[in-house]
């Protein structure tokens, strides 16, 4: 089905490939200064070493003495011989002296000294006398002038050579993707476990999306079936949704099912500080999964450099990014449809890519990759625990209705939290006591031992009471699962409440509920000790961001209307999509129903001091109360089933 793969001998390809032939062993090469940094460290060693070697060359073994002191050696009959040109002397000792004036020294037997141009003693009379030879070679042999030449020249040929050789280097990688600047680690393949490829046995959770993905497998498959019908697969499949719901594990699952080769990359990876290079890694990447097509390409976070293109011209990084983009379109809209590739990118961003890259005949198929429901989530968490060995009161049933909203990531963290709080409690299984830790530690944050004043600890219990029993007053609210005021994470205490199904669509009561349950903490403090504290700073980020919503997305307020007036991401640019009219009406709206949400609950829990108490007691002593235990305390029925 695959042909062989060519030689890889280039180290910085940025994927990782799956499925695919083993290339033949890159050919190593000289590893070059990651930085400038290295470089000067390098030109330093270098001038420091050779400075060291030419010390050592100029050192001779002739010691420079006095003529006073060759005098008196000539007349102690101590010269050997010497050598003079001009007036100048070098010459040898029969018997080795002490340096005149350095006790300390070696002895010297070679020496070198300058007769005075007054100087009128006979000296050749004295040396024919004691019979010192004269000789005509120097008795020190000095370096002839090419070597002076090329030892002081020495250190600034090897920094020419170091900078040509790192020079190249750069060139070489500039033209190739890598180089100094845009050197990438060696590529490694995905690891397997023993051989065996991801499936779809190992994605549960969203069947839809299988479904829509198994016509890709089919393709990869048998693709003369569709070429004889004259049918064209989709070049691209980009996979939206939040993060954690498993886009890339399905990418895998795609090409495991189908058994062709799989290349994967982060966007990101292919952007440097070099314009050129994130479009040179485009084309290598494209180029070899063509040679071993069918295959898939699969790019992770591709709103890197996807994003809509525009905005003004741009220098650096921008302009890379946009031509890194370019080359994905240019290399998308080259495929025909014999060369069976195709390219499942994902994103969480699907708002802000460039429309050039959603239209057909590039990413032509959209599959959104939602959060699990009550039976997927099940589903998850039986495939994490496969290899973990489980007690016969595990109910991960339970687990999956008690965690709406989780994605597979979520759940497969839970189940690694599970399988730890075993292994410190010294069990051989898993039982249901440690998946609800796990879940709790999760959900809530871990327990932190803070002792609190016991005035500190009373405006707690009244603070998650005012919560726990404004939820289970009204009508249509989550069910309280705990409540504690045990300290977590950041939180001195804390009340769960969570749905008995999944919800995909919200009523405005069921919202101000939930405003009015989020505002119980406040307004128990309010009702209880006059006054609120800072306890309730992440209530009111909660309840601010669901009346924006009310107010601004979703037409719940008669005075907007029946419009989007802000934008999804509206933290970031609120103001820019409605007139200023527009958004002080948002912001009275958004204060009208908040205040209205807030003199409900503490009317609510004015007129149910009593229960409100009793609560507050309960949790006083026990400090957790599970949702039984709440729901008795309280003195109201549970009516809810789950």
């Amino acid at each position: 089905m695959t042909s062989p793969v060519p030689p890889r001998d280039r180290t910085d390809k940025p994927w990782r490939s799956e499925g695919a032939p083993e290339p033949d062993p890159p050919k190593e090469r000289g590893r070059m200064p990651g930085g400038w940094w290295r470089l000067l460290l390098t030109a330093l060693l270098v001038f420091v070493i050779a400075n060291l070697v030419l010390s050592f060359f100029d050192q001779g073994d002739d010691t420079t003495i006095s003529y006073t002191e060759f005098s008196r050696q000539v007349g102690d009959n101590n010269v050997a011989r010497i050598y003079a040109k001009g007036d100048a002397i070098q010459g040898e000792l029969k018997k080795s002296q002490p340096r005149p004036g350095d006790d300390d020294a070696d002895d010297y037997k070679t020496f070198t000294t300058q007769r005075p141009s007054f100087a009128d003693d006979g000296l050749w009379t004295e040396l024919d006398r004691h019979k010192v030879t004269v000789t005509a070679e120097p008795v020190v042999a000095e370096r002839s002038l090419f070597s002076n030449l090329l030892i002081s020249l020495a250190p600034m040929l090897l920094l020419v050579a170091l900078w040509v050789f790192i020079a190249r280097r750069m060139s070489a990688g500039l033209s190739g993707g890598g180089g100094m600047l845009g050197r990438k680690p060696p590529p490694k393949p995905v690891e397997l476990e023993e051989g065996r490829r991801t499936t779809f046995a190992d994605v549960a959770g969203i069947d839809e999306v299988e479904g829509e993905l198994n016509d890709i497998v089919d393709f990869l498959k048998h693709p003369d079936a569709y070429r004889a019908m004259g049918a064209k697969m989709p070049r691209g499949v980009l996979l939206t949704g939040p993060p954690g719901t498993g886009k890339t594990l399905l990418a895998r699952a795609v090409a495991g099912e189908a058994d062709v080769p799989f290349f994967s990359a982060s966007a990101s990876e292919f952007i440097e500080m070099i314009v050129g290079v994130g479009a040179g890694r485009v084309r290598e990447l494209f180029a070899e999964a063509r040679k071993v097509a069918p295959s898939i390409i699969f790019i992770d976070e591709i709103d890197t450099i996807g994003r809509a293109r525009g905005g003004g011209s741009g220098m650096g990084g921008h302009d890379e990014r946009e031509q890194t983009l370019n080359q994905i379109l240019t290399e998308m809209d080259g495929f025909s449809g014999s060369e069976g590739v195709i390219v499942i990118a994902a994103t969480n961003r699907a708002d802000i890519l460039d429309l050039a890259l959603t239209r057909p005949g590039r990413f032509d198929r959209v599959v959104a990759v939602s959060p699990p429901d009550r039976g997927g989530r099940e589903a998850i968490l039986k495939i994490h625990t496969r290899d973990i060995p489980l007690a016969p009161d595990a109910d991960l049933a339970q687990i999956a209705r008690s965690t709406p909203g989780m994605t597979g990531a979520d759940l497969a963290n839970l189940a690694n939290e599970a399988a730890l709080l075993a292994v410190k409690r010294r069990q051989k299984q898993v039982d249901q006591r440690d998946l609800s830790g796990a879940l709790e530690k999760v959900q809530l944050g871990a327990e932190r031992p803070l002792v609190m004043p016991q005035d500190e600890r009373r405006r707690t219990a009244y603070h998650e009471s005012g919560h726990a029993l404004l939820g289970m007053l009204q009508p249509g609210a989550d069910p309280v699962r705990k409540i504690t005021i045990v300290p977590r994470g950041r939180a001195l205490g804390v009340t769960l409440s969570t749905p008995e199904a999944d919800k995909y669509a919200y009523t405005e009561e069921y919202l101000r509920g939930r405003i009015i349950g989020a505002l119980g903490g406040m307004a128990a403090e309010q009702v209880v000790f006059g006054m609120v504290t800072t306890g309730a700073e992440n209530d009111l980020e909660q309840v601010t961001g669901m009346v924006r919503g009310m107010v601004g997305r979703w037409g719940m307020s008669s005075k907007v209307g029946r419009l989007s007036a802000l934008p999804q991401d509206a933290q970031q640019a609120y103001g820019l999509s409605a007139a200023p009219a527009t958004l002080d009406t948002i912001d009275e709206e958004m204060r009208r129903i908040v205040e209205e949400c807030y003199e409900s609950a503490c009317r609510q829990l004015t007129d149910h001091r009593d229960q409100l108490d009793a609560l507050a007691a309960a949790l006083l002593e026990n400090e957790t109360l599970e949702e039984a235990e709440a729901y008795r305390a309280a003195g109201i029925p549970r009516l809810h089933k789950g």
